[in-house]
């Protein structure tokens, strides 16, 4: 996971433009958020930084919404 990439995508777009990007991605193999590589890893880092966006709109700080998506990711893969 690039924590930096994911950071900047979060500052710089919308949950709702992360989402369009993933579409265009996954339609079309480019974007306009200008990510760019394997469409599976160009997804899986826009969904990360949609996740990290959307949970700065609830109101947590950049590193707390950082270290929430850590949590899940962890718990999902069964290591909570």
């Amino acid at each position: 996971m690039n924590i930096k990439e994911i950071k900047e995508l979060a500052r710089k777009f919308s949950k709702e433009q992360l989402e369009n990007c993933i579409t265009q991605t996954i339609e079309n193999g480019k974007n306009e958020c200008e990510i760019s590589g394997d469409v599976l890893e160009v997804v899986n880092t826009l969904a990360k930084a949609q996740t990290v966006r959307e949970l700065m709109e609830q109101g947590m700080t950049e590193i707390e919404a950082i270290r929430e998506l850590a949590r899940r990711i962890r718990k999902i893969q069964g290591a909570e």
